[in-house]
């Protein structure tokens, strides 16, 4: 799945209408876009009225003598995801995409957002607002710095929220204001919340759950021995770790709720120290049932102490007050507040704390059971493309009936938990959207002459899945295959790679756009990210980005290439794999080097696959992940009764070759064709 951020399903307007008639792109002849040039100004009714909220938020930065304010999208956790009360500039604003930062002077606002959501902020943001454009995903503190010293005369202050901000962004802008007579000021009070006031929606209240034994890799309490034991081989001997990122505290308890969408954590903090466990969290959430199983101990050192949520900053500044004490914490998700609460010489920095790190590597049970869950996510897949197969050629499915039913047959599999996304289904040209959302307006019917492209995934107990297919049921372009086949391909020369173990993700992506590259063509996401046993569906920090960590036997992640042409369709192959020792002719420094087994089940589509494209070397290596996928597959299909799509998968896993693949696409198309043909005529 690609990233958390959505871009506005409504973009079809835009691309259908607009792009294939000839009209120019132009806001001000697109009526679900705001124009700021007339008088009055024209407002589609898909905007927010902020004009009140604005006046009240600038009431109080009078109040506090500042002169500037920046609301960013994270919450205090720093999160990809966050629950709703957390949203502040999406209130503020009207602007739900995933990425932007908003910044508001006495007389001025602004929203800074890169590309993928400028048309999603014309048509959601009244004329308030300026839109000022990113030239990349992430917001240049620059950029929004620069824009404020516009505004700012010298000696005057901007303000922020110090807890709702990373370390590295506060470095950022205060080394953009440095020299410019204008200064960050952390302020004790979130202003939008102060704003928003009754109608911020309450703390998330869902229950806190145990997630059972048979379905952990080790006991919270066997987690807890595992990072004390890290505490005490450090070389810097930290007496306490801070968790600050949601997934932490609930891996290290092997707890979960719902407090964000898909997302199976609950907020809270945890401080660990070699005596003694906090738990801050809303108390009246934590049952006797939670009670008892996280005190079963006491008073021993695994004893855990429930506190208020709130309560963490007062608990952090009391216990650095000690003596000989020293506060591990993962940089990349503390908040500047708590970071400046603990002295630096009591301080011990990482980029990740002990948890994420230990929590990155599945041991063998938690390898089982991600295996077993892809297992029964398979066939809801293949349920679904069986369906597809038969349905589409009826005129009757449409990208949401179509997500609909993926997420229906994964609710009939045993541990399901709902889903791990909101599933994208994209038709056409909607494809070429590789964040695109369907809604009721740019709904698309599927047809057998489009690409049609399907990533989605489950929350089981289990584990946590996603998977991207691209297929088309008629008769595909030249370039359609070919674009398809060398995305194939880019999945299956990185899935194949043998490397040397502490092998960063990002020395080695590239192998996945090689054969894109070679015809002048590449895609603009990321090539994979880390997934992992019942949490996020983006599960830092595996993956092959520039800040992710080195590959370690046991880590899982998706690969997933991709090609997307604008106004036209849109490609993504998406697997899960696990990393595994590979077996060599040679152990250079006699360490056993790596490579990638994949984990999902599902064949590729071999109507737009063109074998002509591929190397022996590449055609034996999908005949090989097809010979595993009958031999799992297929008893579990047969035991279920599932003989249609038992069939099925025996079908499209024949060995590829140029016969093959010529008669199963020929035959696809004719059953497509002739079935057409006859619901037409049944309808005359």
């Amino acid at each position: 799945m690609r990233g958390a951020q959505w871009i506005i399903a409504v973009t079809w307007t835009v691309l259908s209408c607009g792009h294939s008639a000839g009209i120019p792109r132009d806001s001000r002849q697109d009526p679900t876009v705001r124009n700021c040039g007339m008088n009055p100004p024209y407002l589609p009714n898909t905007v927010k009225i902020s004009t009140e909220d604005l006046n009240r938020l600038r009431q109080e930065m009078r109040k506090y003598n500042i002169s500037a304010y920046i609301v960013p999208s994270t919450d205090s956790h720093l999160g990809e995801y966050s629950a709703n009360r957390e949203k502040r500039r999406q209130w503020l604003t009207g602007f739900t995409g995933g990425s932007g930062v908003a910044a508001v002077t006495l007389t001025r606002a602004a929203v800074f957002t890169d590309s993928r959501y400028w048309l999603q902020a014309e048509r959601q943001m009244d004329c308030n607002w300026e839109l000022q454009k990113s030239a990349s995903y992430a917001i240049s503190a620059v950029s929004v710095a620069s824009w404020i010293l516009e505004e700012l005369r010298p000696g005057e202050e901007v303000g922020f929220d110090p807890f709702i901000w990373s370390i590295s962004e506060w470095d950022l802008y205060n080394n953009a204001l440095l020299g410019s007579e204008r200064t960050l000021r952390p302020l004790p009070t979130n202003l939008v919340d102060v704003v928003w006031g009754s109608e911020r929606p309450p703390l998330p209240d869902s229950d806190i759950y145990e997630v059972p034994n048979e379905f952990v890799g080790s006991t919270w309490q066997q987690k807890v021995t595992n990072i004390r034991d890290q505490m005490e081989k450090h070389s810097q001997k930290p007496t306490a770790v801070l968790l600050s990122a949601l997934e932490e505290t609930a891996w290290l308890f092997n707890l979960r709720a719902q407090d964000i969408p898909n997302n199976p954590y609950f907020y809270s903090y945890t401080l660990l120290t070699k005596n003694s466990i906090s738990l801050f969290v809303n108390v009246s959430r934590i049952t006797d049932t939670i009670q008892r199983y996280l005190n079963t101990d006491c008073p021993a050192s695994t004893c855990v102490q429930v506190l208020e949520y709130d309560k963490v900053q007062d608990a952090l500044t009391d216990y650095v007050k000690g003596d000989d004490v020293k506060v591990w914490i993962g940089s990349q998700y503390t908040n500047y507040g708590l970071y400046e609460i603990i002295p630096r010489s009591k301080m011990l920095w990482d980029s990740y704390s002990p948890v994420l790190m230990t929590k990155a590597v599945k041991n063998e049970k938690e390898q089982q059971l991600l295996e077993q869950c892809h297992i029964r996510d398979s066939v809801a897949v293949i349920e679904y493309l069986v369906w597809l197969e038969k349905t589409v050629p009826t005129n009757t499915v449409t990208e949401l009936s179509g997500a609909s039913y993926v997420d229906e047959r994964r609710g009939r599999q045993e541990y399901f938990k709902g889903p791990s996304f909101s599933t994208i289904s994209a038709g056409g040209l909607n494809a070429a959207l590789p964040h695109y959302r369907a809604t009721n307006e740019t709904n698309r019917q599927l047809s057998l002459q489009e690409i049609y492209l399907v990533d989605s995934g489950g929350q089981y107990l289990d584990g946590t899945t996603d998977i991207t297919r691209t297929v088309h049921w008629g008769k595909p372009t030249n370039f359609e295959k070919e674009a398809y086949t060398r995305v194939l391909m880019g999945n299956i020369e990185l899935s194949r790679l043998i490397f040397p173990p502490r092998t960063y993700g990002s020395v080695i992506e590239s192998i996945a756009r090689q054969a894109l590259w070679e015809v002048g063509l590449n895609f603009g996401h990321g090539t994979g990210h880390g997934i992992g046993n019942f949490f996020s569906v983006h599960e830092g920090p595996v993956g092959f980005r520039s800040g992710n960590i080195a590959f370690t036997k046991g880590m899982f992640t998706s690969i997933e290439p991709g090609y997307y042409h604008d106004g036209s369709f849109g490609i993504r192959i998406e697997d899960i794999t696990v990393v595994v020792e590979a077996e060599t002719k040679y152990q250079y420094g006699g360490e056993k080097y790596l490579t990638f087994k994949k984990v999902t089940l599902v064949p590729y589509d071999r109507n737009l696959i063109d074998i002509s494209l591929m190397t022996d070397v590449q055609i034996q290596h999908v005949n090989e992940h097809y010979g595993k996928i009958r031999r799992i597959m297929l008893p579990v299909l047969e035991r279920r009764g599932l003989q249609e799509e038992y069939k099925w998968l025996e079908r499209n896993t024949q060995p590829l070759s140029h016969g093959t693949l010529a008669v199963a696409s020929l035959g696809l198309l004719t059953l497509s064709v002739i079935l057409n043909l006859f619901l037409q005529n049944a309808q005359i």
